[in-house]
């Protein structure tokens, strides 16, 4: 089957990053931020931990967006709903200053662009655990927009996370492709590869290599992006 869809993570792939650096930075600001508001941030933080949790372990029954808020208001109580105008306002200011925790490829936005111009169709399908401001932010640290792409997953338009499948599956019937069409390009070996279990291509990009599980790289297509290209060309003309 032809290759006709290609699926990007977003942190580690688009935009290079340390996972642990970037949390920290976001972490510290989201806890600087909301606590004149009465949130005090070892509580905040440990209950945007079990939110997180809770997103991951989501069976399908809401969306993202609702299981972290069921979660965040069982801690904080109903009206802690109030202060979601000023969650926004935070991803939209203070948060801009964690773009200081990551990394920038200008390759990035050019494979992008290449791929397109290929024909094929580019979705971001970055962990859903952001809400989309936050989410779209990120994207312009990588150099891109939005637009881009003809889908972003974030919290509020999903209701699975990597690794489940599910996630994967909710993507594909959104765009109405079967899981031989679809290339998924990330640089998680568990949560991005996994895609391989559907029946899509993968590829590993190495740049950021994410591996908890230690597992063997060599079986699959990976590299930087001059490989992924590489890979993309060889895709395109079997068209």
């Amino acid at each position: 089957m032809r290759t006709t869809t290609v699926l990007f993570d977003l942190d580690g792939t688009l935009l290079p990053m340390d996972q642990e650096r970037f949390v920290r930075a976001y972490f510290g600001l989201l806890a600087r931020t909301m606590t004149p508001l009465g949130y005090a941030p070892e509580k905040l933080l440990d209950v945007i931990i079990k939110g997180i949790q809770a997103m991951v372990r989501n069976d399908g029954a809401a969306t993202n967006e609702d299981v972290f808020w069921r979660v965040f208001c069982e801690a904080f109580g109903e009206q802690a709903r109030e202060d979601m105008p000023r969650f926004e306002t935070f991803y939209r200011n203070e948060f801009q200053q964690a773009k200081a925790a990551c990394g920038f490829d200008p390759r990035a936005a050019q494979t992008i662009h290449a791929i397109k111009d290929k024909g094929f169709r580019v979705v971001l399908a970055t962990n859903p655990l952001f809400p989309r401001v936050a989410t779209h932010s990120r994207i312009r640290w990588a150099g891109l927009e939005p637009q881009n792409f003809e889908l972003v997953t974030t919290y509020e338009n999903s209701r699975f996370c990597k690794p489940d499948l599910r996630y994967y599956e909710e993507i594909l019937g959104k765009l109405q492709v079967q899981p031989g069409e679809c290339l998924m390009v990330g640089n998680d070996a568990d949560e991005d590869m996994v895609a391989e279990r559907l029946g899509m291509r993968v590829f590993l990009l190495t740049d950021c290599l994410i591996n908890r599980q230690a597992q063997d790289v060599s079986r699959w297509p990976r590299g930087s992006f001059d490989a992924l290209m590489a890979y993309v060309q060889e895709l395109a003309a079997q068209k």
